[in-house]
């Protein structure tokens, strides 16, 4: 038996083809273990004939045709009737997988003896998922935090599929992946996350033409479906208080995002009126009908205000609090950046502002907290304030890191805590905050950050409100943001990005040790024999060697760093020999015009490096000829240096 099906819906994909293509053939796991299925659903361009080319060269492609259902359900169910793998994986013709992808979803499967596993996903779409934090062996759907993921794009145990006669809804049915992903998760005795490596990649095309950008069309029976896959999600938790309380876990996801994303910014915003009341009074309908009252008290309080205005029919009062929601940002504070063993460290705050700039507060009166009344300004309704009975009701704030070549997101170690603070009389405020430990040889997955830039953001869920936020602090833009740091033979150089986003860069990809530390290096007023400290290039005794090309006079070296004795800062070595004039040569990195240190040359041998401010007083020129005499130092070798 392969191991591996990969099924591929296809209709009018054209050139993405070729781009999805290389990602799926050229898989670690051996080609005589997996198999590519293409499902054609009518295309009327070139897109059968490019698999055919394909399948020409790759016996393990296949090219299965159909008429046109309209919809990615029909041409997957035909591909998982044709698959013949352990497993089927699910991928989307502009989409792309890891190079490692199937192998380690699969081994990974088997280990654990999953009838689901879900990979991690990275995309240039949407912000990253706190459920690929961690990897998981085996949960089930009590693990609620799986109904952030509810695309199709995951593996599948074909023999749990077709015992359960597990199917897509065919034809143009809208939320079809909702569906069929719900009732595999209710069904699964054990799900895996494989988090530590970047699976999916969800790519947004440069047409604009994804598959997703149909997800709310109610022409294709959203609210009907919607509805279907409400009752799968009740009719799949048969009632008892455990598992009520189990169901509006559930449900709370389909709401906040099927349903009461019809009364928040943007899309209440952003639509014409009369096409968004007719949305707004749909929802209102279905969430009367169908969702538990527990499932919108459960919620945190903008969002509960929300759905207030949403049950009441209140489409007006949706708008103002959308209004005035959408003036609310993030705030990012930044201090005391700083190296240690190896990880980079800050402290952080993060809290919230209204659109005039102060903080989003809550105001006690009478006994309660209320929800900042600048903030319900025009919202009917709310003249005697909003109730906030629980301020961390589901609120949470976490790092993350992305890389910025590859659309990948990674969890630095550390949490953020939520805390109420005071703001003056009467009032307080709700802050999270921690510390940063970023360690560039673990973050990506226990291995080391790839070359290039990654970017550090926060995102924040207080009272209702989201928000992805730039970490920032009071750096200058373009200006290092700390020292580097010699880790793992490269060098790591913290900056501010042109927005005051904090950025790593790791392998100088487009920062320099040199431009970064021209400063620093012209301070540096240290000597020592073919090697010179740089304290100002934080290191451990496990940082590696980092090679470098410096330039000594005109002449073009390579140089080292190496870790310095107690493994807290790096070192500057340069070979013995450099065949230059005797005299002291400046060394230079590229792109700066400042030294980096002075090498001092003797019948063509390295005799010492000294920092640019290196005292060369009568005295010290005294001491260094002395020290420079051959008599001198063969004495010294004698009695041992």
């Amino acid at each position: 038996m392969l191991k591996v099906s990969v099924v591929v819906p296809l209709h009018n994909t054209g050139k993405y083809v070729d781009e999805c293509a290389p990602s799926l053939l050229g898989q670690s796991l051996p080609a005589d273990e997996y198999e590519v299925i293409y499902v054609d659903d009518g295309s009327t361009d070139d897109t059968p004939a490019r698999v055919e080319k394909l399948a020409a060269l790759h016996p393990n492609v296949q090219l299965r045709t159909r008429p046109n259902s309209g919809w990615p359900g029909a041409p997957r169910n035909l591909g998982m009737r044709h698959a013949k793998g352990e497993y089927i994986q699910f991928v989307d013709h502009d989409d792309r997988l890891g190079p490692e992808a199937l192998e380690r979803l699969y081994e990974h499967a088997r280990r654990n003896d999953a009838d689901v596993v879900l990979g991690k996903m990275s995309s240039t779409m949407v912000r990253p998922r706190r459920l690929f934090r961690h990897t998981v062996d085996a949960c089930t759907i009590e693990n609620d935090e799986l109904m952030q993921s509810m695309s199709p794009h995951k593996m599948f145990r074909r023999a749990f599929v077709e015992e359960h006669g597990l199917r897509f809804r065919e034809g143009p049915w809208i939320l079809e992946d909702l569906a069929f992903v719900s009732a595999a998760y209710l069904r699964a005795e054990r799900i895996a996350v494989l988090a530590d490596y970047p699976c999916y990649y969800w790519m947004k095309r440069d047409d604009g033409g994804n598959n997703t950008r149909h997800r709310f069309d109610p022409r294709h029976g959203f609210w009907s479906n919607c509805r279907t896959v409400v009752r799968q999600i009740k009719d799949g938790t048969p009632p008892s208080d455990d598992v009520n309380a189990l169901r509006n876990r559930l449900l709370h996801r389909l709401y906040h995002v099927e349903i009461l994303s019809r009364a928040r910014e943007p899309e209440i915003l952003r639509e014409a009126p009369a096409q968004q009341r007719e949305r707004f009074e749909a929802a209102r309908r279905l969430a009367s009908e169908e969702f538990p009252s527990a499932v919108r008290e459960g919620l945190p309080a903008v969002s509960r205000l929300r759905a207030e205005l949403l049950g009441r029919g209140d489409f007006d009062g949706a708008v103002a609090l959308a209004e005035r929601v959408r003036e609310v940002r993030a705030r990012s504070a930044v201090t005391g950046l700083r190296w240690e063993d190896g990880r980079l460290a800050a402290d952080v705050t993060l809290d919230l502002l209204r659109g005039d700039g102060e903080p989003l507060v809550l105001v006690e009166r009478d006994g309660k907290r209320l929800l900042d009344p600048g903030l319900l300004a025009g919202v009917p309704g709310t003249r005697d304030g909003w109730e906030v009975s629980d301020p961390f009701r589901l609120a949470y704030a976490e790092l993350v890191v992305k890389d910025r070549d590859r659309e990948d997101w990674w969890y630095p170690e550390g949490d953020l805590e939520l805390r109420l603070e005071s703001h003056g009389e009467g009032r307080s405020r709700l802050v999270a905050s921690g510390r940063l430990l970023l360690d560039p040889e673990r973050l990506a997955g226990g291995r080391p950050l790839e070359r290039g830039v990654h970017d550090v953001w926060a995102y924040v869920q207080l009272l209702g409100v989201e928000r992805m936020v730039r970490l920032t602090g009071d750096g200058v833009p373009g200006a290092p943001a700390t020292g580097p740091a010699l880790t793992g033979g490269r060098l790591a150089l913290p900056y501010w990005t042109g927005s005051g986003q904090l950025a790593l860069d790791v392998d100088q990809r487009l920062r320099g040790l040199g431009p970064d530390t021209a400063g620093a290096a012209a301070a540096n007023s240290g000597r020592g024999e073919r090697s010179l400290p740089l304290p100002y290039v934080a290191a451990t005794a496990a940082g590696g060697r980092a090679r470098l090309r410096v330039t000594v006079s005109a002449l073009t070296v390579d140089a080292e760093l190496v870790p310095g004795e107690g493994g807290t800062t790096a070192v500057l070595r340069l070979p013995a020999r450099l065949g230059l004039p005797a005299g002291r040569h400046p060394v230079s990195l590229p792109k700066t015009d400042a030294p980096l240190a002075h090498a001092v040359v003797r019948d063509g041998a390295l005799l010492r490096l000294e920092g640019p401010a290196h005292e060369a007083g009568i005295g010290r020129r005294l001491l260094d000829a002395v020290t420079d005499n051959r008599q001198v130092r063969r004495v010294r070798r004698r009695l041992g240096g």
